[in-house]
């Protein structure tokens, strides 16, 4: 199953009713550099997030430490017309609400197909 896939299937309960993901990508808090430092470092200060573009709203989901397929909570709603690109680099940098999450370029074909919807 694909990371995309996984993270589709675990939000899934956490939304509205009916509620229908349309683009869902994954930030971290930490910056990739801090691995130069030491993983025991990175690790003990990074927080994966998981962004949700659905047909109502920009749902962001608090995750774990260690593995990118893990939302848990719900700590944010932003309104859908909120675009999140575009994204661009190696590691993109923006802020999601009241987080500042980086970006991996394997998620920003996902951030276009979130911001992609609004236009359509």
């Amino acid at each position: 199953m694909a990371l995309r896939d996984k993270l589709v299937e675990k939000i899934t309960p956490m939304l509205e009713p009916g509620e229908q993901v349309q683009a869902v990508f994954v930030g971290q808090t930490a910056s990739q550099y801090l691995a130069l430092a030491g993983w025991i470092f990175f690790l003990a200060t990074n927080r994966y997030y998981t962004v949700a573009a659905t047909d109502r709203r920009i749902a962001v989901f608090e995750g774990g430490r260690m593995t990118l397929a893990s939302p848990k909570t719900l700590v944010a709603s932003l309104p859908r017309q909120t675009r999140l690109g575009p994204a661009g680099g190696l590691w993109w940098k923006t802020q999601v609400g009241e987080t500042t999450l980086r970006v991996h370029k394997r998620f920003h074909k996902d951030v276009a197909q979130a911001d992609a919807v609004i236009g359509a």
